[in-house]
């Protein structure tokens, strides 16, 4: 029997926890230092903590947060949002990230993963795909599921596995806030094509 892991996410907008529905329709959720806590003391196995209008504002991810964060949880933290380059990451590790999530740079510029998995280790690369439905194929979507880059979700998934990714969040934006499960589908097809654990989000 494969083991559970609860992972709760955290989108962060302007310092404050957001929630909406296929990443539109954003309400203020609450503080993300005391909703990681109540995460964490509930019994979280990790947490994943996404500013996702660090790439549209094109600036870094909050650190502040990220500090306050990683000095009340203590379970791993995958901190995602802005990361544009090596050093970049490098920070975000420095300041209590366990892990680092990352989509849209990693679609702007592929070799940044095989370069942070080289450097930091697969372990501490996690490759993120927001996808969506249209029509028979899912199709990822950048900037925080503002723009449709056209691109096959199941074989971006194969090439982040290739290029070192240590794991995958993959995020149904069709699913995304609707409480009515994952987009099983989805998940399937890209359980068949990688080799490295999945993360289902979205549902």
């Amino acid at each position: 029997m494969l083991t559970k892991r609860i992972i709760p996410c955290l989108d962060v907008d302007k310092g404050q926890v957001v929630k909406g529905k296929s990443f539109i329709n954003l309400i203020t959720a609450g503080d993300p230092v005391k909703l990681a806590k109540k995460y964490y003391d509930d019994g979280a196995d990790e947490l994943v903590f996404l500013d996702i209008t660090a790439s549209v504002e094109n600036r870094k991810t909050i650190l502040s947060i990220v500090e306050k964060v990683s000095k009340q949880v203590f379970i791993p933290l995958t901190i995602g949002g802005g990361i544009k380059s090596v050093d970049d990451i490098k920070i975000l590790l420095n300041h209590g990230a366990d892990k680092v999530s990352i989509n849209t740079a990693g679609i702007l510029d592929k070799e940044l993963i095989y370069k942070a998995a080289n450097y930091f280790g697969s372990q501490a690369i996690v490759g993120a795909i927001d996808a969506k439905q249209n029509n028979k194929n899912w199709e990822v979507y950048s900037h925080g599921g503002r723009h449709n880059t056209g691109m096959d979700a199941i074989k971006w998934a194969q090439e982040l596995n290739n290029l070192g990714a240590g794991e995958l969040l993959v995020t149904s934006i069709d699913q995304d806030g609707k409480a009515t499960g994952y987009d099983i589908a989805l998940l399937r097809e890209i359980s068949t094509k990688v080799n490295i654990p999945i993360i289902a989000s979205g549902g």
